[in-house]
């Protein structure tokens, strides 16, 4: 596509985010070997990581934090707990937060996580260490606002 204008960049630009987007999807069901005995998918990673960083999450503040549903977030702990990675515990006998504590396999498997991920971040940063700041904090400014635009295209939820 020839660039002639800014609304052809933007949507050139957008056909990127998107192709990225998708190929993101699919690396995050793709389950990495973290050791012998322990396979986990990118996608539970990131969220066992959110988990034990913030010790208590409810499911709701587990999907805000990674911008999905209730319901996503809640399979994914549920994975997390039928693997026995984490154990649950009511928050306060409220019923609406958990405290999810590391089991000693979670704790492994923590561990190995954070060997593994090392690699992604170094290859990233490896990749993007050309860019001035400046640049990435434009990027970062573009995403911001692409954000906000879906943000308010979910909560209209129309799709075209």
């Amino acid at each position: 596509m020839i660039m002639e204008n800014k609304e052809d960049m933007i949507e050139v630009l957008l056909r990127k985010l998107m192709r990225i987007i998708n190929k993101q999807g699919r690396i995050e069901k793709i389950p990495v070997r973290l050791t012998e005995d322990f396979y986990i998918t990118p996608a539970e990673g990131h969220s066992f990581l959110a988990i034990v960083e913030h010790k208590s999450f409810s499911v709701t503040e587990l999907g805000a934090y990674f911008g999905v549903t209730k319901s996503a977030a809640s399979q994914i702990v549920s994975k997390l707990l039928k693997k026995g990675f984490v154990a649950k515990d009511d928050f306060e006998g409220s019923g609406k937060g958990l405290r999810l504590q590391l089991t000693p396999t979670g704790a492994a498997v923590f561990n190995a996580i954070k060997k593994n991920r090392g690699q992604h971040f170094s290859d990233m940063t490896k990749s993007l260490g050309p860019f001035s700041i400046s640049q990435i904090a434009t990027a970062s400014v573009l995403l911001d606002v692409i954000e906000t635009v879906m943000d308010k295209r979910l909560n209209r939820q129309y799709l075209f």
